[in-house]
């Protein structure tokens, strides 16, 4: 500033501002700005529910190995439930639990039903096994697998294949369509 400005003159204080516009409101928007649209802690939470929706029964069941499995959901006819228990389906991809323990077994059978079903995967057979070698706790991956898979609402039907595909050793399961996330079940397969 120069000795002979007056500091009171609005020239100087015009000068000092500098260019100015008008605004439209006299409010300050005070509000933080919104996280970004991603989940952070996606993939750890769908870790999570599939744990929790496999968690095992403090007594599986009382299956003995030649038992067969079977379960039809709600809302499947009897002639698709006939169909899968006769072989009828083409199974489109396997898993065999054989040498797991039942944690490692329970995070392969989320797994591979999570996969099966979004690659659009709708016959699938998963084989634990009868049981034999389990003493006497009777066949134990088949009573957590009866479990887990009736937990799932993407599982339409299961039962024990055939004895030309694993008898009660394996499972047929029938998988929701992708599409079909919350309808009634209904099931169009070829065979």
């Amino acid at each position: 500033m120069k000795h002979d400005e007056d500091p009171n003159d609005i020239g100087h204080f015009l000068r000092a501002i500098g260019e100015v516009r008008r605004m439209e409101h006299d409010r300050a928007d005070v509000r933080p700005t919104p996280p970004s649209a991603r989940a952070r802690k996606r993939r750890e939470d769908e870790r999570a529910v599939l744990r929790d929706l496999l968690s095992d029964p403090v007594n599986a069941t009382d299956l003995q190995p030649g038992d067969e499995l079977r379960f039809v959901r709600p809302g499947v006819s009897r002639r698709v439930f006939r169909s899968l228990k006769r072989g009828q389906y083409r199974v489109q991809e396997e898993l065999d639990l054989h040498g797991l323990f039942a944690s490692e077994a329970r995070s392969s059978v989320a797994e591979f039903l999570t996969e099966a079903r979004s690659s659009g995967r709708l016959c699938v057979r998963v084989v634990h096994g009868k049981g034999l070698r389990s003493r006497q706790q009777g066949p134990v991956l088949k009573g957590l697998l009866d479990h887990w898979l009736r937990q799932r609402d993407d599982v339409l039907a299961f039962c024990s294949a055939p004895p030309a595909d694993g008898g009660t050793g394996a499972v047929y399961v029938l998988l929701r369509r992708p599409s079909q996330a919350g309808e009634g079940g209904k099931a169009r397969l070829s065979r």
